[in-house]
C-alpha cells in the first residue's frame, strides 16, 4: 500500500506543477459560480469533517511521545497536526477541482459507466466513514452519556439523526449553500470562545497565543517531511485525503467563480489553512497546559462537529445521487430520504465492524486518478492539449446573476 500511495502522491504533485505551468492564467468558471467568499466557505466546510474538531485533542500526546514514535522528532506536535491537516495536502483538492472544472467536460472520463460506478463507490464509502468517525469519537467528548469509552445506544441515535439531517439537506442545493456558510460562522465562533477561555484568563495572556502559534512555522521549515508518509498513521491520513480528493474536486468545481488557476491553488491552500492553524493552536494550548475541556467546551465542539458532518454528508450525498440519477425528481422526496438513510446507516455500521477501511477507498481513488491520466494520453491528448479556457457554456455574464443566492 505504501508504494501505491507514494506513486499517487508523486504523480499528484507533478500534475499540479504541470497544470500551473500550462494553464496557470486560465479563468476557472464552474456550472454554478458563486462569489469567492461563498466558494471558500463551501470548500472549507465540504472538505473537512468531524475529525478536524475531534481528532487533535486525542492526538497531540501521541505526537509528543518520541519513545513510541521517534519519527516525529524533527518537529513539535502542533506542526505535526497542522501538517496532517493543512496547506500542502489541500493541493490534492486543487488538482481535482481544476480537472472537473476545465478538463473533464472535454474528456468525460468520469462519464464512462464503469468509472462512474467506481467513483460513486468511493463517494458513498467516504460518506459512511465520516459518520463512523463521529460515532467513534462521541464517547471521548460526551463521557457523561456513557463511560467515556464504550459506544452506547445514545451515540447511535445521534449519528442516525445526523445522517437523516444530511440526507434531508441534500434534497436542495439551497440548503447545501446555506449550511456551508452557517458551518463556517459556527466554527469561527467556536474558535473565538475557546481562544478567549485560554488566552484571556488570569493565568495566561494574548502573548501566549502568538508564542504557541509560532510553533506552526516549523512545519514550513520541514515541509518536505510531509510529502511522503512518515509512518502507518500518516499513511492513513494521506489515503483518507485521497479518498476525499476526487469527490471534493467534483463538487467544488461547480462553484468556482472566475478565479485564475493559480489563484484557485492559492485560495485552496491558504484560506482553509489559516483557521485550521488558529484552531489547532488553541487546542494545543489546552492540551499542553492540561486545561480541562469537559462540559461546555466539549459540548460546543460536538455541536460544531455535528454541523460539519451534516455539511460534508449533504454535499457528498447530493453528488453521488446526481451522478447515479438517484434524485428527488426521479423517486420523490420520501423514497429518496429513506433509501439514502438506510444506505448510509448500513455502511457506517460496516466501518464499525471493521468490514470496510478508508485506506481501501483512498487506494481506489488513486487508481481512478492514474487511470484518468492514462485515458487522456491514449484517447484525448490532442483535445486536452488544445484547452485554453473553461467550457464556453460556463462563461457567463456574472453581472446578471445573483451569485450569492
Amino acid at each position: 500500500m505504501t508504494t501505491w500511495l507514494t506513486t499517487g502522491i508523486l504523480f499528484t504533485f507533478a500534475a499540479i506543477a504541470f497544470v500551473i505551468y500550462r494553464w496557470g492564467n486560465v479563468k476557472c468558471i464552474g456550472v454554478t459560480p458563486v462569489r469567492t467568499f461563498t466558494f471558500i466557505a463551501i470548500l472549507f466546510t465540504s472538505g473537512l469533517d468531524v475529525g478536524l474538531i475531534m481528532f487533535p485533542l486525542t492526538e497531540f500526546a501521541g505526537y509528543a511521545d518520541l519513545a513510541a514514535s521517534p519519527e516525529y522528532g524533527f518537529t513539535n506536535p502542533l506542526a505535526i497536526e497542522f501538517g496532517f491537516w493543512a496547506f500542502l495536502i489541500w493541493a490534492f483538492y486543487f488538482l481535482t477541482c481544476f480537472y472537473f472544472c476545465v478538463i473533464e467536460p472535454r474528456v468525460k472520463f468520469f462519464e464512462i459507466p464503469l468509472i462512474k460506478f467506481i467513483n460513486n463507490l468511493v463517494i458513498i464509502g467516504t460518506c459512511a466513514f465520516t459518520a463512523y468517525l463521529l460515532l467513534t469519537n462521541l464517547p471521548w467528548y460526551l463521557p457523561e452519556m456513557g463511560d467515556g469509552e464504550t459506544i452506547v445506544s445514545s451515540f447511535y441515535l445521534i449519528v442516525f439523526l445526523v445522517i437523516a439531517a444530511a440526507v434531508y439537506s441534500s434534497t436542495s442545493i439551497r440548503y447545501v449553500r446555506k449550511l456551508s456558510l452557517a458551518s463556517t460562522w459556527l466554527f469561527m465562533a467556536l474558535i473565538v470562545i475557546m481562544w478567549a477561555g485560554a488566552f484571556l484568563s488570569p493565568e495566561s495572556g494574548v502573548g501566549e497565543f502568538f508564542t504557541t502559534f509560532a510553533m506552526i512555522g516549523d512545519y514550513f521549515g520541514n515541509i518536505h517531511h510531509f510529502v511522503l508518509p512518515l509512518n502507518d498513521y500518516h499513511e492513513f491520513y494521506l489515503l483518507w485525503w485521497f479518498a476525499w480528493s476526487i469527490m471534493i474536486g467534483q463538487f467544488t468545481s461547480r462553484f468556482v467563480g472566475g478565479m485564475k488557476t493559480y489563484q484557485v491553488l492559492i485560495a485552496m491552500m491558504v484560506f482553509p489553512s489559516l483557521p485550521i492553524a488558529v484552531w489547532f493552536t488553541v487546542l494545543y494550548y489546552y492540551s499542553a497546559n492540561e486545561i480541562a475541556t469537559t462540559g461546555f467546551y466539549n459540548l460546543a465542539m460536538v455541536i460544531v462537529g455535528i454541523t460539519f458532518v451534516v455539511n460534508s454528508l449533504d454535499s457528498l450525498i447530493r453528488l453521488y445521487t446526481d451522478n447515479l440519477n438517484l434524485t428527488v425528481e426521479r423517486f420523490g422526496k420520501t423514497k429518496y430520504i429513506i433509501g439514502n438513510i438506510v444506505l448510509m446507516s448500513g455502511l457506517t455500521l460496516l466501518f464499525k465492524l471493521d468490514f470496510l477501511q478508508i485506506q481501501w477507498v483512498g487506494a481506489l481513488a488513486i487508481a481512478l486518478i492514474l487511470g484518468c491520466f492514462g485515458y487522456i494520453l491514449a484517447k484525448k491528448y490532442k483535445k486536452v492539449a488544445a484547452i485554453e479556457h473553461s467550457p464556453k457554456e460556463n462563461e457567463i455574464d456574472f453581472s446578471k446573476i445573483e451569485l450569492a443566492n
